[in-house]
């Protein structure tokens, strides 16, 4: 009796041990990647011209997992990981070729991995640039998303990954950068990104540049504030740009509902999302800074779904991506691409506009 109780508790011992010695690793390798200058790749030259109509797309990919039968753990759906190798590489490639054949001028892509376990360590830049670079694009990577290996969900762990945003502009970029944003301070900064936002400048002839930032926002957080500080962090930033003299375009994922209540036109939810409240009355007082969220009212699509399991008609869904734009920007039409969220859990978002 005495051996068997040595026994359990030796396996106990050795159990709290690997336990403590994992908590300690990846409270070890926790880091913040911080602001970095950026490698600018493919397309030499070009400019952008006042008074010429561009048009702009944006897609969270969803790290090329999130097919329509595809529900996330942290969503409240059952996988960790896309599919398989092989229906992962199917779902990039349509990707791709969707972008490919909108052909914007410029594209801002989140979500996007470049070594993970969730995604078999696929490099998933290779078929966006495949699809959009070489002498057609100039393409920028900035990394949000460098963590340790997660141990959850137990029978396929979430494991280790390495993501971020991905640009491309066919109108030529001179450099590029990456700025941090602020992140929660508690446990939550273990599920959530390192959240940054990419800059990526296009000299405009006759002088002055575009500046266009890609964003993804926080939603796993306590209560979605910290998603609005990181806006008013951004917004920040453009205003400075605008009051140069230069024109501001920003797209992405915010996290927000953009259309301040998307049960107006869409399912309402059966429950409280922290990442799905409207960004606060005010936000942009003073900062010639405007939000433009993507609707058709006539026949409205959105941009998101809730992946807590299949794509269904019941599922909630909602507008969290869109643009932002400085006063001298011209919007003419800002819409959702309806794909049926059919390659991840966001559908594209568009904006057609030009410089005043």
């Amino acid at each position: 009796m005495k051996k068997i109780f040595k026994v359990l508790l030796c396996v106990l011992l050795a159990a709290l041990f690997a336990v403590a010695g994992y908590v300690g690793y990846v409270l070890i390798s926790y880091h913040r990647i911080g602001n970095q200058i950026l490698d600018v790749e493919g397309k030499k030259g070009g400019a952008a011209a006042v008074g010429e109509s561009y048009r702009v797309v944006s897609w969270n990919i969803g790290f090329g997992a999130y097919e329509a039968d595809y529900g996330f753990f942290m969503d409240g759906g059952t996988q960790s990981w896309a599919w398989s190798k092989t229906r992962l590489d199917t779902n990039l490639a349509a990707i791709a070729a969707r972008l490919g054949a909108e052909t914007p001028d410029f594209c801002l892509v989140q979500e996007v991995d470049i070594d993970a376990t969730r995604s078999y360590h696929t490099d998933e830049r290779v078929p966006l640039r495949m699809a959009l670079t070489g002498e057609n694009y100039a393409s920028v990577f900035a990394q949000n998303y460098d963590s340790p290996f997660l141990m959850y969900p137990i029978l396929q762990p979430h494991g280790a990954s390495k993501s971020g945003l991905i640009t491309f502009s066919a109108h030529g970029m001179t450099s590029a950068i990456r700025h941090e944003l602020p992140v929660e301070t508690g446990l939550s900064k273990f599920l959530d990104l390192d959240r940054c936002y990419s800059v990526s400048r296009i000299p405009v002839a006759g002088g002055g540049e575009l500046v266009l930032y890609n964003l993804h926002l926080s939603a796993y957080t306590s209560d979605g504030t910290i998603a609005t500080e990181q806006l008013k962090r951004l917004l920040d930033d453009m205003r400075r740009e605008y009051e140069a003299g230069n024109w501001c375009v920003a797209g992405g994922d915010f996290n927000k509902d953009l259309l301040g209540d998307s049960s107006v036109y869409f399912t309402a939810a059966d429950t409280l999302y922290a990442w799905a409240q409207p960004i606060p009355e005010g936000t942009f007082d003073g900062t010639g800074i405007v939000l433009v969220a993507p609707l058709d009212e006539a026949n409205p699509v959105p941009s998101c779904r809730n992946a807590d399991g299949p794509y269904n008609e019941r599922q909630y869904v909602l507008t969290v991506d869109g643009f932002l734009a400085s006063q001298n920007v011209a919007v003419q039409e800002s819409r959702v691409i309806d794909t049926g969220f059919a390659y991840s859990d966001h559908n594209p978002v568009e904006m057609t506009f030009s410089l005043r």
